[in-house]
């Protein structure tokens, strides 16, 4: 088939290549517009971007898939419109463009998690199993029938930065599988079924750390918002980020939620239940460190991290 690849982010690039590597043509790649990056604000190709580059695609920058971008891609005929975190709506007309429309891989099990940040909310609210779903694109955010999905149990440790590179992998086979069947005509989509749940942007205030919060709870959010919008707390009225936590041991002591101490080698941060261990940390004005290198520079002992 003939196809138009729409995604921008670095999760969206291994599906990129896997469907360069297949034998269906990739008309045109469309991706959001270069933006800057960094402390300099140098201006900066999107991972896609990048990616279509190096293979030789050609690359439509668009930051909304207005009326131009409809007319370029329509002119191209597709007979498949792929998506994968584009960061856009695709509305009609474009939505009924191509022969076959638009299909989405989504990194959530649907319709649990619709939205744009459904790793990081699921493990926010400590879910045990997440996945990744292709449907077909529908008016209505995410609700289109599926037709294939894949589920994984989420490691203990798993940060949403881990996950979703993992998924990103994994959901690339998933992804070139229907896109195969839609081209054979062997594709069956089914509807939806289960509980709706959305996964809104996450903000700077979704990145708090909530010391009342039991441990299970204070770890997910940790974890779920690593690496953006990142965990940070306050110590002294400086912002402090936290950038990597692990399960306290057994005999670790009981602490007032927020406060921290030295057990062993290991610093730990009280919650509303056990307490947890902080492993990487950086403090206000300066790089990640070891929170236990960090420890051994403090003047008091046992500072308190605010709510």
């Amino acid at each position: 088939m003939r196809l138009v690849f729409a995604g921008t982010p670095a999760p969206a690039v291994p599906s990129l290549r896997r469907l360069a590597a297949s034998a269906h043509d990739i008309a045109a790649v469309v991706t959001r517009r270069d933006a800057p990056v960094g402390r300099k604000r140098v201006l900066t190709p999107s991972p896609v971007a990048a990616a279509a580059e190096e293979l030789g695609l050609p690359v439509i920058r668009a930051d909304r898939l207005d009326e131009d971008a409809t007319g370029r891609i329509a002119a191209l005929a597709p007979d498949l419109g792929v998506i994968v975190a584009y960061g856009g709506l695709v509305r009609e007309p474009l939505l009924s463009t191509p022969a076959h429309g638009w299909i989405n891989l989504h990194f959530s099990l649907l319709p649990r998690w619709r939205g744009a940040a459904p790793v990081q909310h699921a493990l926010i609210a400590g879910d045990a199993q997440t996945g990744a779903s292709v449907f077909q694109l529908v008016p209505e955010l995410d609700a289109g029938d599926v037709f294939g999905e894949l589920a994984v149990d989420i490691p203990g440790d798993a940060t949403a930065g881990d996950l979703l590179a993992s998924l990103a992998e994994d959901g690339a086979g998933l992804l070139a599988e229907v896109v195969d069947a839609i081209g054979t005509g062997a594709a069956v989509a089914r509807p939806q079924a289960g509980e709706v749940t959305y996964a809104g942007k996450l903000g700077d205030e979704d990145g708090r750390i909530r010391w009342d919060e039991p441990a299970p709870a204070v770890l997910g959010r940790i974890r779920g918002v690593t690496p953006e919008p990142g965990a940070h707390t306050t110590i002294e009225g400086a912002r402090f980020k936290v950038l990597a936590v692990a399960e306290a041991p057994a005999d670790a002591p009981v602490l007032a939620p927020g406060m921290l101490a030295l057990h062993g080698k290991e610093v730990l941060a009280g919650t509303g239940s056990t307490p947890i261990v902080l492993d990487t940390v950086q403090p206000a004005g300066k790089g990640a460190m070891r929170a236990a290198d960090w420890w051994r520079g403090l003047r008091d002992a046992t500072p308190v991290a605010g709510s």
